[in-house]
């Protein structure tokens, strides 16, 4: 492992980690909306590499994560964060690291990054991507679910953690500062452990990955959201 993929495994980053999301990020995020958990028993038998894919509307996601997992799957969990963003000054790039474990995704496809997400997952560190990319503009639609992550599991043999976000958009919108006032409801849903079936492909295991994510929008938002659920799951522009 090279020096710079060392980091996501140190024990004293870890440390320095836990405290800031611990005593910071989490509670300050989670004070904001009312949060319910669900399905976390689901991942007791989940070893220490996989990758958890959510849907991606709003800032609260990753804290919503990191805070409803449990310890010993959070501790090492690096997040991918946009490279064009997240990492093109050295403020941002060290928060991002200190807060999240982060390694950079070049959403252009044409700047690969010296840290390998196939090379975490091999020593065992879990990943948390968002597979649209960006946050969606609307939180009742999903954008196109690119495959990357999908053949990541392929190659490594890591279980997919399917994860409904529900209201998170709403309750803080893109574009906002900050979420609304009044700690309106959101959820974090965890589905089932996924496997790539024998012979499946990147783009038809991420399909059914989106499909098992929107499956756990349609049967919980009603219930969190209350009249504000959306009526039925929307597919957004292509990407």
């Amino acid at each position: 492992m090279s020096a710079k993929a060392k980091r996501f495994t140190s024990r004293g980053r870890a440390a320095a980690r836990f405290v800031a999301q611990r005593g910071l990020l989490v509670p300050v995020a989670w004070s904001t909306v009312k949060v319910e958990v669900h399905g976390v028993k689901k991942l007791k038998k989940v070893g220490k590499a996989f990758i958890v894919i959510a849907n991606h509307s709003s800032h609260l996601d990753a804290p919503l994560i990191l805070g409803s997992l449990p310890m010993r799957m959070s501790r090492y969990l690096a997040a991918g964060a946009a490279a064009d963003y997240f990492f093109d000054v050295w403020w941002r790039r060290g928060l991002t690291g200190l807060f999240f474990n982060a390694f950079p995704v070049d959403r252009s496809g044409v700047n690969p990054r010296s840290v390998s997400a196939k090379v975490l997952l091999q020593k065992g560190v879990p990943l948390l991507v968002f597979p649209e990319g960006t946050r969606a503009k609307d939180y009742r639609k999903r954008g196109h679910f690119k495959p990357g992550a999908a053949a990541l599991a392929i190659s490594t043999g890591v279980p997919i953690i399917p994860v409904a976000l529900v209201g998170a958009g709403r309750a803080h919108p893109r574009g906002s500062k900050w979420p609304k006032p009044g700690r309106l409801p959101v959820g974090v849903v965890y589905g089932d452990p996924m496997f790539a079936r024998p012979g499946e492909v990147p783009n038809d295991f991420m399909a059914r990955i989106k499909a098992e994510i929107e499956s756990l929008l349609a049967e919980h938002s009603p219930r969190i959201l209350g009249s504000d659920a959306p009526p039925a799951p929307e597919e957004g522009p292509k990407s």
